[in-house]
């Protein structure tokens, strides 16, 4: 409902675009509900003049992915109901299969076949939809190249963590001794309560087979962090640095647009159609405005159209002093340089605050500095103006803040929002409404004929 409506059953509608300076792993995924739960792919662009680095026997797609064994419409529905969000999830998954250890185990394992020696690119995709996830291969180790398409500074590591939304590029050598490995993934929990609610305690396994092993051979098992090893994921998350080369752009100096944006959850009186509240419901929001979808246009078709009274554009650059509910916008002027803290709010004690990987459409964007606590303007000097990581998702630590910047040359309605796609409903996500640029080649096309009509 920002940029399009949703494609109807039975329905269908062709994207085209162009692929210009990228090149990686990326991914694509349903954004209408809960959908994304099974509707999502890996989407991977190969560089045309070679990799930055040694080029790997073969490439390995690795999708973690997220499962339910209700409709997850149903599950989505009850959580609106109750006020509180789905329920968690029965079991993850490695390229759609949970593997032998979750209660499902039977319903198949990934397995594939490496050759001693030679070395593999593993394409990380945390396809999840509310759980960042540690991800280990048990006896190897990997060396980071990439991160949301975009190249990094090699980083050496023996697990990866990765945030709904994100994904990581490995390599990893076959230099174990032949056999069976696990490569397991399970939950990152990083809520700050004592008593944080139920979340999905299973791991998922698929195995790394070495030519002429037989498929009947035990398997090693990999060692993962706890489940609330904090220390580990901030470790991973900040010693990652951005690969810079003679055609990559700079990070732009001046800023000509800079706002804070404040988020987190509180709670709530129970609405009249939450039929199944308990006492008290879960609202979400971004500097006190808790996102509200438009029902009869999308965003940009407002826009283009010129269809009123469907947002506004008052989205505050700071916290706004109480909560309410809002389709609203904040309006960028073409080209501008736009700086954005991203502060972690805990607005409820009783329920806390974690890690919200924050996802911009739209743009990459740099990861300036990340940290615990407060924000202080003075930290400013400890920003990394040179080779910062290169992002479109960043997991904002619990109670902490990241500081992001980008340059506003795609014009259109661009969503915001917190890649824990529980919080989507609640209201965690803003909009850049970016204005046109000053020629014709700068301008957003018109809706397509076949545009999804909203119903």
């Amino acid at each position: 409902m920002i940029t399009q409506c949703p494609i109807q059953p039975s329905g269908e509608f062709t994207y085209a675009f162009n692929v210009t300076g990228q090149e990686g792993t990326l991914w694509w995924h349903a954004h209408s509900s809960m959908l994304r739960a099974t509707i999502y792919g890996a989407l991977i662009i190969k560089p045309r003049g070679g990799y930055p680095f040694p080029a790997p026997h073969a490439e390995i797609p690795i999708l973690l992915g997220e499962w339910w064994n209700r409709n997850v419409d149903d599950v989505e529905n009850d959580g609106l109901l109750t006020g509180l969000g789905p329920v968690m999830s029965d079991a993850f998954t490695i390229n759609g299969s949970p593997g032998d250890q979750a209660p499902c185990g039977g319903a198949g394992m990934f397995e594939v076949e490496v050759e001693s020696g030679k070395t593999y690119l593993l394409r990380i995709i945390n396809a999840a939809v509310n759980s960042e996830l540690f991800f280990r291969v048990a006896g190897h180790a990997f060396t980071v190249v990439a991160a949301d398409a975009s190249y990094t500074n090699q980083l050496p590591t023996d697990v990866i963590v990765v945030a709904p939304g994100q994904t990581v590029d490995a390599l990893m050598a076959a230099a174990a001794a032949p056999g069976r490995y696990y490569m397991a993934a399970r939950a990152f929990e990083s809520k700050t309560v004592s008593a944080p609610p139920p979340f999905d305690t299973t791991t998922a396994t698929a195995v790394l087979r070495y030519k002429g092993v037989p498929g009947s051979a035990p398997a090693a098992t990999p060692a993962l962090p706890p489940y609330t090893d904090v220390v580990t994921a901030a470790r991973f998350y900040w010693s990652l640095t951005g690969l810079v080369r003679p055609s990559d752009p700079v990070v732009p100096k001046t800023v000509d647009h800079s706002l804070v944006v404040a988020f987190g959850v509180e709670q709530a009186p129970c609405a009249p159609d939450q039929t199944k509240c308990q006492g008290f419901s879960v609202l979400a929001s971004m500097n006190r405005h808790s996102f509200r979808f438009p029902e009869k246009v999308s965003l940009l078709e407002a826009l283009f159209r010129g269809v009123p009274d469907v947002y506004s554009e008052d989205f505050p650059g700071s916290p706004a002093p109480a909560t309410k509910k809002a389709t609203s916008v904040r309006k960028v002027n073409f080209d501008d340089v736009v700086e954005v803290v991203l502060q972690n709010e805990g607005y409820s004690r009783a329920l806390g605050t974690e890690n919200h990987p924050i996802h911009l459409h739209g743009f990459n964007f740099f990861v300036l500095a990340q940290g615990l606590g407060r924000f202080d303007p003075r930290m400013r000097k400890a920003f990394n103006l040179v080779n910062p990581q290169v992002r479109n998702t960043v997991a904002v630590p619990a109670g902490g803040w990241a500081v992001i910047r980008f340059t506003a040359n795609n014009p259109g309605m661009w969503f915001m929002h917190c890649h824990l796609d529980a919080h989507l409903p609640l209201g965690l996500a803003m909009v850049f409404e970016v204005l046109n640029g000053p020629a014709p080649n700068l301008l957003p096309p018109p809706p397509a004929a076949d545009y999804p009509k909203c119903h």
